[in-house]
């Protein structure tokens, strides 16, 4: 599965000023990595996202999130965000640092 190219630089610029960050393709997508921990990605045209499981249970009541679910089983704490949420760069901002918090307040892997 090919993922949006175009998003994924979206991504990559806005989480470069992070300490750490690594990239990696993973899911037929590509993952963006916070010393070791995966924060943010894009499969498709969609952005997921990982964050505390009690803030993405809640994200989920949003319009254009949905449970991540690439696997046919539910990942807890990652959530797909549709484009439509993601059209600006507003929407992106708000998704990668959400992501990017969350996988820096981990321990480095």
């Amino acid at each position: 599965m090919a993922y949006d190219e175009s998003l994924a630089d979206r991504v990559r610029e806005l989480i470069s000023v992070r300490a750490d960050v690594s990239e990696r393709k993973m899911f037929g997508g590509i993952g963006f990595m916070i010393a070791g921990n995966m924060s943010v990605g894009v499969i498709g045209e969609e952005l997921i996202v990982r964050l505390d499981p009690e803030d993405a249970q809640k994200s989920m009541k949003e319009d254009g999130v949905r449970e991540f679910d690439f696997t046919g089983r539910p990942m807890k704490g990652w959530i797909f965000i549709a484009p439509e949420r993601t059209s600006d760069d507003t929407g992106v901002s708000e998704w990668v640092e959400a992501g990017a918090d969350y996988a820096a307040s981990l321990p480095a892997k």
